[in-house]
């Protein structure tokens, strides 16, 4: 998951100065990650943290060299300041930010694809990379340096998961939440493919849930390209048809998008599918364990 973010990449935040953007921008300065510049609207000039504070993402790209920005904004600034970070080139957005209109998140989408920018997002914890950086809202005491990488859709699964793995010994080589959905820039495929190529990603996790066919996609992509062993927690079994888990993309209509459909797909794929955290922890064990 270096290949999202290393010690090396370079950090805009937008909505710096609102009560978010300045809590985590503290964090991910403690956490290691190199942020060169924040954006407020009316609060150029200001700083904090130490960070320069600019009034557009254009005038602090004037004077700073940054390819990775991550969002504070009020959902009804999201899109305008979306299209404002991917116009300076950013290699990658990391939109924070709920409730945005489902209208507005397609566009965004859309405008991030099509500049070859990569989106995580929207309402998502981001990406953590343990002991080296982060670019979001994972805690930094749950995780530690290892070779278990981690892709959940919820961010609080993906801090419980970590947290289990590391109490029990076992690191992770990145950790990223990518939004409760319904429709997503970064999804599990995509996180799935760049655990399978990075070097130091031995075994993958896939924290997946009730709803949309994401983990399907991910499990048809497992079974064609991908040699790593893979270890999947599906959350919502039980969940009734018509109810959802508090992301709007996890809720069930019909025979689409249940837990039974992603696990058979998943398992049909090679894929060790686990019913609890302590399953799962003792299922990487061992696939480590294998792996050397």
């Amino acid at each position: 998951m270096s290949i999202l973010i290393n010690q090396e990449t370079r950090v805009l935040v937008q909505g710096v100065t609102g009560k978010s953007g300045s809590l985590q921008a503290k964090a991910m300065l403690d956490a290691g990650t190199n942020i060169v510049a924040g954006v407020t609207p009316g609060k150029g000039g200001q700083e904090v943290w130490g960070i320069p504070v600019y009034n557009y993402v254009a005038e602090a790209k004037k004077a700073h060299d940054f390819d990775t920005v991550i969002s504070f904004v009020p959902p009804k600034v999201a899109k305008d300041s979306c299209f404002e970070a991917i116009d300076a080139g950013i290699r990658l957005l990391v939109l924070t930010t709920e409730e945005i209109t489902m209208h507005d998140v397609v566009e965004i989408i859309a405008y991030a694809n099509a500049h070859g920018t990569t989106l995580i997002g929207p309402g998502c914890a981001g990406v953590i990379i343990p002991e080296v950086c982060k670019v979001g809202a994972h805690p930094v005491r749950f995780f530690k340096k290892g070779s278990v990488g981690i892709v959940s859709k919820s961010g609080a699964l993906s801090y419980e998961i970590g947290k289990t793995l590391t109490d029990n010994g076992i690191g992770q080589s990145g950790v990223v939440a990518i939004g409760g959905g319904p429709v997503w820039g970064f999804t599990q495929r995509d996180a799935v493919a760049l655990y399978a190529q990075d070097p130091g990603t031995k075994v993958i996790v896939l924290l997946g849930e009730i709803g949309g066919g994401s983990e399907e996609a991910a499990a048809a992509y497992i079974k064609a390209y991908v040699n790593k062993p893979v270890v999947s927690l599906i959350v919502g079994r039980n969940a009734p048809t018509g109810k959802s888990l508090g992301h709007a993309g996890a809720i069930v209509n019909g025979n689409v998008g249940t837990a039974a459909t992603k696990i058979a797909a998943l398992e049909d794929a090679g894929v060790h599918v686990v019913k609890n955290p302590a399953e799962l922890v003792e299922q990487v064990r061992a696939l480590l364990r294998k792996e050397g």
